[in-house]
């Protein structure tokens, strides 16, 4: 796939270190202040640790409205139960696609106690239209992700979107979003198109890439500026890089957030949050 100018970096961040659900370490990439200029998408978090007491946790039953989740495991055993009837157990290099919408309550628990816990979740913005419709899940395991190598070596797992002629596990038509797990080998060049219009950046979870005259380190994330005269965004690697490519249309909504909650007007939050005290936001839909 050939890109003929690629986007630049407009900005690196550096993840803030938090713990969320019952103490569960975690790096937040994706901030809040950050939703209006990475629209579609709300958060992204980073897990990772050898020390049980990090994650043994989890995340025990907790409340959500009006976006989606999606949780990507490198490494590691998840247990997925919702109040809409749904149940998985994501395993290494699985993702859980939960769509919340109208609401649903869940709960994300570690099925080990030992060894490696690693991935990303990341918060995917509903359209306004969508929001209060019903609640979806799919668990697709490692093996039933779509993968591409390239001819330099560069190997793909393509989640969600489409990429050098592959179309990813999920595809959604208000939001289009790209999520790519991208392997280079050192000396490796990776390019993908872009629509000018889209939101994009990468977060680097091993090794470094170049992207123009910008590196960007481990642990990072790079933003990438909207350029209408770009058609897409090209990397290459020094040595062996793991990153993820995300993309997506905005959705230019209002974005309201309150915690768990994220709609489009104050007024939307305060029927999550009496929903929610009534009991009835997480009730299972009648299919």
């Amino acid at each position: 796939m050939t890109v003929q100018q690629s986007r630049t970096i407009e900005r690196l961040v550096a993840g803030q270190a938090t713990s969320d659900g019952a103490g569960v370490k975690l790096t937040r990439v994706l901030t809040q202040n950050l939703q209006h200029r990475l629209d579609p998408f709300l958060m992204l978090d980073a897990f990772g640790s050898d020390n049980p007491d990090d994650y043994i946790a989890g995340f025990p039953e907790h409340p959500h409205r009006g976006f989606e989740t999606v949780s990507y495991m490198l490494n590691g055993r998840m247990r997925h139960r919702d109040s809409a009837g749904h149940e998985g157990l994501v395993t290494d290099g699985g993702v859980q696609w939960m769509t919340a919408a109208r609401g649903v309550i869940h709960s994300e628990i570690p099925q080990q106690t030992e060894g490696r816990m690693e991935g990303f979740q990341l918060w995917l913005n509903l359209h306004s239209s969508e929001k209060m419709g019903a609640p979806w899940y799919r668990d697709i395991q490692a093996t039933d992700l779509p993968k591409v190598t390239t001819d330099q070596g560069v190997q793909l797992t393509v989640i969600a979107g489409e990429s050098h002629g592959t179309e990813g596990a999920v595809q959604r038509e208000k939001t289009q979003p790209l999520y790519l797990d991208v392997h280079m080998p050192a000396g490796s060049t990776f390019s993908q198109p872009l629509p000018a219009t889209h939101n994009a950046f990468i977060y680097v979870y091993r090794g470094d890439v170049q992207v123009g005259d910008k590196a960007v380190p481990a642990q990072r994330m790079a933003i990438f500026r909207n350029d209408v005269a770009s058609d897409g965004v090209t990397i290459t690697a020094s040595a062996d890089t793991k990153f993820l490519l995300i993309a997506g249309k905005p959705l230019k909504e209002p974005i309201v957030q309150y915690g768990p909650f994220v709609m489009n007007s104050q007024q939307e939050i305060y029927q999550a949050l009496s929903d929610f005290r009534d009991g009835v936001l997480g009730e299972p839909s009648a299919a």
